[in-house]
C-alpha cells in the first residue's frame, strides 16, 4: 500500500542483521507474529532495522509507521515495543570523544510538532526561523526560536517524504520529495505549494538542493544517479549523468565562482558542474573506502567534506586536486555526517556515536573541539547556519531542532 516506505521508512542505519523471509527467521517471544504480520508488510524487516535501537528509539519508529498509515490497536502496539525493544537493542556504538578547548557554546532544542516526524534536513530562513522536512508526515515545520511555536506546512503529494530545503531570494522555502520524484516550493505567506514533478519517471529520489549565484535551484538525486538544474523562472528541469557509473550524488555546495560542486557517496570522488556548459567534472579521492556524504567550501574555495563510512574529515583543492584528510576525533567508527562552514571554520556533526558530537575544525591551527549534544542527538543529517552565524542541527531519531550559540 506504501510502496515508498519501503525505501525511506527505517533507512536510519546500515543494515547489520541480514534479511528476512519469513516470520520463522524472526526471535522467538510475545509478540513475534505482531511485528512479522505488520513490520513485514512494507518492507523487510531485517533490511531497516539496522544496528537496533534503544526503548526510546523503538517508540520513534513505531510513532513513524503510524505517520505512514499502519493501522495496529494500541494494545498490539505495546506487545510490539516490548518484543523489539528485547529483542533488537542498540548495538554498541563509540563513545563521542570530548576534545577541551578554548570556545564554549550553548545548545538549545526543540521538539518538532508531530512525535515520528523525523526531522532530515534543517533551515536557518533570513527572518530567523528555523525549518526542518518532517520526513514521516510530509509536512515542512517552521519554528520560531523566540516563541518555540512551531508552524506545520502540509505537503500536496502524499507519502512525498521531504528532505532537503533551501530558501530564495523572495523567502520561499524549495524542498525535495524524496519519494515521490519531485522538486517542490512553499509560500510560507500563504500555504501554497508548488510542485515541479521530475521529467524522467525512473529519477524517483531527488535528494539535497541548493541555489546558484544566478537563482538557478541544483539537486542531487542518489539512487538514480543524476544532477538536476530547476530554472524557477520557467519551471525547466534538466538532468545530467555524471561519468561514474552509480555514484549516487549526496551532498552538494556552490562555490564563490558559481561552480556547483557535489559528493557522490557511491563512490571515492568528488563532483563539480559548470553551471554554463553543464560539463561534469570528477574529482578522485586517495583511499578507493572514502564515500564522502556532505559537503561544504570555504570562502578561499577549499572543499570540505564528511567522509562518513571512514570517520574522516576531508579537504580537497580543486585548483590542484590536493586531498587532506584529518581523523575525526571519535575514531573510524564516528560517522561524520551534517557539515557547515562558518566564518572559515569547520563545523560539523560525529552521528555514529554515542551521544552525537557537534565538532569544531579550525583550518588555520588544524585543531579540533567537540562538545556532547544534549539528549544524544541521534542522527545529524544535514546541517545549517543562521544569518548570525550559528549552528543549526535536525535530529532525526529524537525528533528534535538544535540550535548550537556560538560566541562571537
Amino acid at each position: 500500500m506504501y510502496r515508498q516506505l519501503a525505501l525511506s521508512l527505517f533507512a536510519i542505519a546500515a543494515s547489520g542483521y541480514g534479511a528476512v523471509a519469513s516470520s520463522a527467521e524472526l526471535p522467538e517471544g510475545k509478540g513475534k507474529e505482531i511485528v512479522a504480520n505488520n513490520c513485514n508488510s512494507c518492507h523487510k524487516f531485517f533490511e531497516r532495522v539496522g544496528a537496533g535501537y534503544t526503548p526510546e528509539g523503538w517508540n520513534t519508529v513505531m510513532r513513524m509507521m503510524k505517520n505512514q498509515g499502519l493501522q495496529m490497536p494500541e494494545d498490539q502496539v505495546k506487545i510490539a515495543k516490548e518484543y523489539l525493544v528485547k529483542n533488537f537493542p542498540e548495538k554498541p556504538k563509540p563513545k563521542g570523544v570530548i576534545v577541551e578547548g578554548p570556545y564554549k557554546v550553548s545548545m538549545k532544542s526543540w521538539a518538532v510538532a508531530t512525535p515520528g516526524s523525523r526531522p532530515h534536513d534543517p533551515l536557518a530562513a533570513r527572518d530567523g526561523s528555523l525549518w526542518y522536512t518532517g520526513q514521516m508526515v510530509n509536512a515542512l515545520g517552521r519554528l520560531d526560536p523566540k516563541s518555540g511555536k512551531i508552524k506545520e506546512y502540509r505537503l500536496k503529494t502524499a507519502h512525498s517524504a521531504p528532505h532537503g530545503l533551501v530558501e530564495d531570494k523572495d523567502g520561499n522555502i524549495w524542498y525535495t520529495g524524496n519519494a515521490a520524484g519531485l522538486v517542490g516550493k512553499v509560500n510560507p505567506k500563504t500555504g501554497e505549494v508548488t510542485e515541479y514533478p521530475m521529467p524522467d519517471p525512473a529519477v524517483r529520489d531527488p535528494h539535497t538542493l541548493t541555489f546558484d549565484h544566478d537563482g538557478i535551484l541544483w539537486f542531487t538525486a542518489q539512487g538514480a544517479n543524476r544532477v538536476g538544474r530547476l530554472d524557477p523562472a520557467t519551471g525547466e528541469i534538466k538532468l545530467l549523468t555524471p561519468p561514474t557509473a552509480n555514484s549516487r550524488p549526496y551532498g552538494m555546495a556552490v562555490n564563490s565562482k558559481g561552480t556547483v560542486f557535489y559528493v557522490p557517496f557511491g563512490t571515492n570522488k568528488v563532483g563539480a558542474v559548470d553551471p554554463k556548459t553543464l560539463a561534469i567534472k570528477e574529482y578522485p579521492l586517495p583511499d578507493p573506502k572514502s564515500r564522502p556524504r556532505r559537503v561544504t567550501i570555504t570562502s578561499d574555495d577549499i572543499v570540505w567534506y564528511t567522509d562518513f563510512p571512514r570517520g574522516y574529515l576531508g579537504r580537497l583543492d580543486p585548483a590542484t586536486g590536493k586531498v587532506t584528510e584529518y581523523p575525526s576525533p571519535s575514531g573510524p567508527a564516528s560517522q561524520p555526517y551534517g557539515i557547515s562552514a562558518i566564518n572559515d571554520v569547520i563545523w560539523y556533526s560525529e552521528s555514529g556515536t554515542k551521544p552525537n558530537t557537534v565538532v569544531r575544525f579550525d583550518p588555520k591551527t588544524e585543531k579540533f573541539q567537540t562538545w556532547a549534544i544534549p539528549g544524544g542527538g541521534d542522527i545529524v543529517r544535514n546541517t545549517s547556519v543562521t544569518r548570525n552565524g550559528d549552528f543549526v542541527l535536525a535530529n532525526s531519531l529524537v525528533n528534535k531542532v538544535t540550535l548550537v550559540t556560538i560566541p562571537k
